[in-house]
């Protein structure tokens, strides 16, 4: 079991910090932007070179940290630096490879933002970045539970973060993963249309394998690969025989980013879920990037606090006054596929 004390949230809603949360940010051209915070705890020298996913990732882990320091720093992310990777291959290009600017470099790597944490609070612990693709954050998850399992008096900062790149973006709008045409959040599930709307964010979480003061728990994190809907199905099936027998979760939330490739995945899940469960749908406000499960996992942290979630959000719902247990759903490009079960208190 992993322990869920404290969690941090940058996304393209108000989540961050003390703000009052509200779900009301809609996607311009196609992209959901995240709403960044004006990063009072990071110096400005060392600010002014950090790229946005390493802003981010820094920027929602530094409230975490307060409580003392982690015994390591677990991260996943699938993008990275990117954008700061490409400015760097530019510059090679315009100066021939001569006299280059050191900090894109550095920037550029997926493992600037977990080396970033440890390099500013001078933890010489255990740090890692897990990249693969839609499933990186869930890697960081399994690792930290393996770590809680070693050490269950240590504590961990596990989180997840992509950004908005424009090189990224236009390979994956070119790929077909991207809508062309009237891409909005508003209309995402509407459209019936191949490709989603651009995402980003970054969530982290300081985790342990003691429940005391816990938040949240999570019990269970599957992964699975395959393109065919019968197998995942089944797995669906014996997740939930496993974990639940023959009672329902309370919330199934479910990463649909509106792509009508996708869709039948997300629907095969809902027929196979036992009746009476709430069922709600999260990615018209995160957008689509392959850490989203993060963003998911907080939101299943803070459901129970949550007043402003609209009640279009939810595909069904019972009305249910606090939930007890969680379980989040996600498929990235149609052949990566996880399950996290979450127990709320």
């Amino acid at each position: 079991m992993l322990y869920i004390h404290h969690t941090s949230c940058i996304s393209p809603q108000k989540t961050y910090g003390g703000e009052a949360l509200s779900f009301d940010k809609n996607s311009v051209d196609g992209k959901l932007l995240s709403i960044e915070p004006d990063y009072s705890g990071i110096p400005i020298n060392i600010l002014r070179r950090m790229g946005k996913a390493v802003r981010m990732g820094v920027g929602a882990a530094l409230p975490l940290l307060k409580p003392g320091q982690p015994n390591g720093i677990i991260f996943g992310t699938a993008i990275g630096g990117m954008e700061d990777c490409i400015k760097f291959l530019n510059q090679i290009v315009q100066y021939e490879e001569g006299m280059l600017t050191p900090g894109n470099f550095v920037q550029s790597t997926p493992n600037a933002v977990a080396s970033q944490i440890g390099l500013m609070t001078k933890n010489t612990g255990y740090n890692i970045t897990h990249v693969h693709r839609g499933l990186a954050f869930e890697m960081a998850l399994l690792d930290a539970m393996m770590m809680c399992e070693e050490k269950p008096d240590a504590e961990w900062l596990v989180g997840g973060v992509d950004e908005i790149s424009a090189y990224n973006y236009n390979i994956e709008r070119l790929g077909g993963w991207y809508k062309t045409a009237d891409a909005s959040s508003e209309n995402l599930f509407t459209s019936a249309t191949p490709g989603s709307i651009a995402g980003e964010g970054a969530a982290m979480f300081r985790v342990s394998g003691k429940g005391t003061n816990a938040i949240a728990a999570i019990e269970a994190v599957e992964t699975i690969h395959t393109k065919e809907i019968i197998e995942l199905s089944d797995r669906w099936k014996e997740f939930l025989d496993l974990h639940f027998g023959k009672e329902s979760p309370e919330l199934i939330i479910s990463g649909d980013n509106g792509d009508s490739r996708i869709v039948p995945f997300y629907k095969a899940i809902q027929e196979t879920t036992p009746a009476g469960a709430d069922i709600l749908r999260f990615k018209q406000f995160s957008g689509e990037f392959p850490t989203a499960t993060g963003f998911a996992l907080w939101l299943a942290v803070s459901i129970n606090k949550l007043n402003s979630l609209p009640d279009s959000a939810f595909i069904s719902r019972r009305g249910i006054a606090s939930y007890r247990n969680a379980v989040i759903y996600n498929n990235y490009k149609g052949e990566q596929h996880s399950f996290i079960l979450v127990q709320l208190p």
